[in-house]
């Protein structure tokens, strides 16, 4: 196997190293199950080219191994693999890492919130009212899920939903407290304003 620090790790990799810790299974079944258990709230496995795409890395870099190839008569050949002691040890690493250590994200709200002075503030305005609403109902959505299942599910399988609804209700809160400042005049901005800010920081350097 390489070493640790040259295999890029991702979400999807370790999703499929997961799954290939409880049992030996083929890309389809991978994405059912990853469905199936909600992991696709927090895990982008819409696409089952990105699941092939990470088979084939984890395959080459020897995390993974083909334990068998099912031939159904008038079915495709459903490649079926397993995970290796290399894999499950590197699994074990990325987990522990990735629960202890704040990573560096680059979502794409921050950046369009850093330059959001080259809209209006009526514009800016219009467009957090429209965001809000959205993360409302995606709360919504969430909450619906948790209550649906907290009877069924230990909370233990529940807790990425509990922290997704955290999330969207914190980043909901800053908005609409930025949406009222917009409303009331505490955060307001013009095109000469910006030009004497522009001006006062050139003349710094």
């Amino acid at each position: 196997m390489k070493k640790t620090n040259t295999i890029q790790r991702s979400p999807v990799a370790l999703a499929i190293l997961a799954l290939l810790a409880e049992e030996p299974m083929h890309p389809y079944r991978m994405q059912q199950l990853l469905k199936e258990r909600g992991k696709d709230e927090v895990i982008n496995v819409r696409q089952r080219t990105s699941i092939y795409q990470t088979i084939d890395r984890l395959l080459r870099d020897g995390l993974i191994a083909v334990r068998e190839t099912l031939k159904e008569p008038g079915k495709p050949d459903r490649t079926v693999y397993e995970s290796t002691e290399d894999g499950r040890k590197l699994f074990r690493e990325w987990l522990r890492d990735m629960l202890s250590v704040p990573s560096q994200e680059f979502p794409d709200f921050p950046v369009a919130v850093s330059f959001l002075s080259l809209l209006t503030p009526d514009d800016v305005l219009k467009q957090l009212e429209r965001r809000s609403l959205l993360l409302e109902k995606e709360i919504q959505r969430v909450s619906s899920d948790l209550q649906t299942y907290k009877d069924i599910l230990p909370r233990l399988f529940m807790l990425e939903t509990e922290y997704k609804r955290a999330v969207l209700t914190a980043e909901w809160q800053w908005v609409c407290s930025v949406s009222d400042d917009l409303r009331n005049g505490e955060l307001d901005w013009d095109e000469e304003w910006l030009r004497e800010i522009a001006l006062r920081l050139n003349s710094k350097e």
